[in-house]
């Protein structure tokens, strides 16, 4: 019974580490941060949550309210993208001037993620507004048995996190470096992958320092029963 109890509360332990990891993921902006008035490179990261089905459709909005001047995106092996784009009652300031004709939506298609599978759509935005704390961009998200996933929930009233929240780039005040239209200085998707990868990395060291802990404290009981009976 002794042995049985310690075993018990070193698995319950382990568990508890295991549980540590995300229980799930959201469709996402990465980075989640940019500085307001910059331009910057972020990766619209779709996960495919089933376990029968394959993701074969990302549609991603640009903000309704908030207008990007100058939206482009970068290829992605086997997905097609199909930009569309509305015409401004008033014309804002781009890069280049002004501008009345801006992207819309932008959605991907022709490729497949699988289950347990990601994938990074690369968006370059800017210039970012001046005036808010964080834009919103609606994504629907299609798999191939017809299921149609739409994140665009707002958080609820108490901050909690809604079933299907919509992919949000918070907004910063800008750095003296960043002023007059340069690079935001937020990192780009590859460090964030190296950080995803130290988080993966110690995970995987926690799951095998409880398995450790277990058979180390099954050796002990073991070597302490033998003792018992010796003498």
């Amino acid at each position: 019974m002794r042995v049985r109890g310690i075993v018990g509360g070193l698995v319950a332990a382990t568990a508890v580490l295991l549980l540590a990891a995300p229980a799930s993921a959201h469709v996402s902006v990465d980075p989640s941060e940019a500085s307001k008035g910059s331009f910057t490179k972020v990766a619209f990261r779709v996960p495919n949550e089933t376990d029968s089905a394959n993701t074969t459709s990302v549609e991603v909005n640009m903000p309704e309210d908030a207008p990007i001047a100058n939206v482009s995106v970068q290829p992605v092996p086997g997905w097609t993208a199909n930009i569309e784009t509305r015409t401004l009652e008033t014309p804002i300031q781009g890069d280049d001037g002004e501008v009345s004709e801006v992207v819309d939506k932008v959605t991907w298609s022709g490729g497949t993620i699988a289950p347990g599978e990601f994938q990074d759509f690369d968006v370059s935005l800017g210039p970012l507004p001046e005036d808010l704390d964080q834009v919103e961009f609606p994504a629907i998200q299609t798999y191939d048995d017809g299921t149609e996933v739409r994140w665009i929930e707002e958080p609820g009233a108490n901050g909690e996190e809604p079933e299907h929240p919509v992919p949000t780039l918070l907004l910063t005040a800008a750095a003296a470096d960043d002023e007059g239209g340069n690079e935001a200085a937020a990192p780009i998707s590859s460090e964030s992958e190296d950080d995803d990868s130290s988080n993966t990395l110690a995970i995987v060291a926690l799951v095998v320092g409880g398995i450790g802990v277990i058979l180390g404290g099954l050796a002990l009981v073991r070597s302490r029963s033998t003792s018992t009976r010796t003498s």
